[in-house]
């Protein structure tokens, strides 16, 4: 049996974020069901589980840079990986609560995960959830993370009787939301959010105690009784409740949901929250320290977009459109098309280029993969019956793996091609065709990228050992399939070495794709370089726009 922790180590951070993830992953659709406030669209388990599943690879990305080493990471590099993961990956109204609520405990727990600190952690979070709402109101995700609060400061010492405390006081408040909230009482349902944080918070109870809350028999989910033992929320068939919809508080607002990550200053923010509020409602800003989650619900999708354009530099831009039907809201469904490509890509500028050849685009910006949620939505905006997906990462496979497999769970046919790199992704997209069979089309695709072999420039961060021998930091590396082949002192000279290196075993067409800060007339020099030492090649150059590489190169 594991040894249950006496604080909330970066260990302990790790499994609460995977529990964490199997609950709401459990009760996702349950939860999606008795969604009725403020829009009841159906989608805040989906969008907690989203919000989550960031937050947990964030974690996970911590742990693996410290593979090699013997200590586990720091507490507050695991709490902050998770509070940021969560705010770049927040989706919807609940998603971008939850990661506040992350944020305002991690915030604390940084500096040391006891009892008396998690005390304080939830506190924090309660009080930085509400006053990132706009307009606040009770019966929500935001009582049920007060109750919590004020439940855990006022049991006894111990991390075991904080956590308890903490969930007991959370579930009390969670049924007591019908009675607050006149269209939860209507639909008969505890709120959504607030039963999602329930289940984040049973997870915390399992890591420190060991096991998990005892929940309801026969419906899977946390016992929520109302009105002398029935269970509010959905029924044990699954079925939706029937007047859930017929809520005015649900139904007839804002034509749009619009949501972006943004980064800007303090004051520009503050500025962005009157202006949006004066748009629309649902209005939830969270973040910091330069980089904010933005959530409102609009009938001008552009003027909030543009708000944020004023503020400083929004990106992730999602806009949903809601139209009125039947006196609820729903989301605007055309006919799928027949085929669709979803390709991740590591620059704007190469977005806009696999955009203008038709494909669906998921940018992977430094240091922020894309989690497989992220690529589900992806597929989803293709809105297409089949769909190629190209990772361009080898380290995305897996994740690519999920989202492909989630996809094919609602109807769509999905085939992931295994791209290890962006330039591997253009020669695919080069050879799409829509037009013929399926199977015909993937199998070209995958041939046009498997013949395209793949290198990039980087810039070591330190003296470290190479498969090219010991580099120093601030050494150019040349990556040629994935592994170091060449070591120099500058840009230009390392990128052509290692184009004479992969064509000398041949090739017809060399892609170029430049990063940010890399100036056009390396482009033109390399071009220059391929023309004048190996007849026959063709070269074309992109630019990439913001990318981790400032050079990323391929030969067919």
């Amino acid at each position: 049996m594991p040894q249950l922790p006496d604080d909330l180590d970066a260990v302990a951070v790790r499994t609460w974020c995977s529990l964490a993830l199997e609950a709401l992953g459990r009760e996702r659709a349950e939860i999606d069901a008795i969604n009725v406030y403020p829009v009841a669209d159906g989608d805040t388990g989906t969008n907690l589980y989203l919000t989550f599943e960031s937050a947990a690879a964030a974690v996970e990305a911590v742990f693996a840079a410290h593979e090699t080493g013997t200590t586990a990471p720091a507490t507050a590099d695991a709490v902050r990986a998770m509070a940021h993961g969560a705010l770049i990956g927040a989706r919807g109204n609940s998603g971008t609560i939850l990661a506040q609520l992350l944020r305002g405990m991690a915030g604390v727990l940084a500096d040391g995960g006891g009892a008396d600190r998690l005390r304080l952690a939830l506190a924090s979070a309660a009080d930085a959830a509400r006053q990132a709402v706009a307009h606040p109101v009770d019966g929500t995700v935001l009582t049920v993370a007060a109750a919590a609060a004020d439940a855990a400061r006022d049991t006894g010492p111990g991390l075991r009787a904080v956590v308890t405390a903490a969930y007991d006081g959370a579930l009390a408040a969670l049924v007591r939301t019908p009675e607050q909230l006149a269209v939860l009482g209507r639909a008969g349902v505890v709120d959504a959010g607030g039963r999602g944080l329930v289940a984040v918070l049973g997870a915390l109870v399992q890591t420190a105690t060991g096991q998990a809350p005892v929940r309801s028999p026969g419906t899977g989910k946390a016992p929520v009784p109302v009105d002398g033992g029935s269970v509010v929320g959905l029924p044990v068939g699954g079925t939706p409740v029937p007047d859930a919809l017929d809520c005015p508080e649900g139904g007839g607002g804002p034509a749009f949901e619009v949501i972006y990550l943004l980064e800007a200053g303090d004051a520009e923010v503050a500025r962005l929250r009157t202006r949006l509020d004066a748009l629309g409602d649902s209005l939830v800003v969270v973040g910091g320290d330069g980089l904010f989650h933005v959530h409102v619900h609009v009938d001008d999708a552009g003027a909030a977009v543009e708000a944020g354009v004023e503020a400083g530099r929004p990106y992730r831009i999602r806009i949903t459109h809601f139209a009125t039907e039947s006196g609820h809201d729903v989301r605007v469904q055309a006919e799928p098309a027949r085929r669709a490509v979803v390709v991740v890509v590591p620059g704007d500028g190469l977005a806009g280029l696999c955009t203008e050849a038709g494909a669906t685009t998921v940018i992977a910006r430094p240091g922020e993969p894309p989690a497989s949620g992220e690529l589900v939505d992806a597929i989803r905006r293709a809105h297409a019956r089949e769909v190629v997906l190209l990772p361009n990462d080898a380290a995305l496979r897996h994740t690519a793996a999920a989202a492909a497999e989630q996809a094919r769970t609602e109807g769509v046919r999905v085939a992931l091609v295994p791209t290890r790199a962006a330039v591997q992704g253009i020669a695919a997209l080069a050879v799409h065709e829509a037009d013929r069979g399926f199977d015909e089309d993937v199998v070209a695709m995958t041939a046009a990228a498997g013949a395209t072999r793949y290198a990039e420039l980087a810039v070591a961060e330190h003296r470290s050992w190479t498969t090219a021998g010991v580099c120093q930091a601030g050494d150019v590396l040349g990556l040629i399939d994935g592994d170091v082949a060449v070591i120099g002192s500058d840009v230009p000279a390392t990128a052509r070495t290692v184009l004479d290196r992969m064509l000398a075993a041949g090739g017809e067409l060399v892609t170029l794709v430049l990063g940010e800060d890399v100036p056009d007339t390396l482009g033109d020099a390399l071009e220059e370089h391929v023309r004048e030492s190996h007849l026959a090649v063709d070269t074309v150059v992109y630019r990439g726009g913001h990318q981790r590489a400032p050079l990323l190169i391929g030969v067919e």
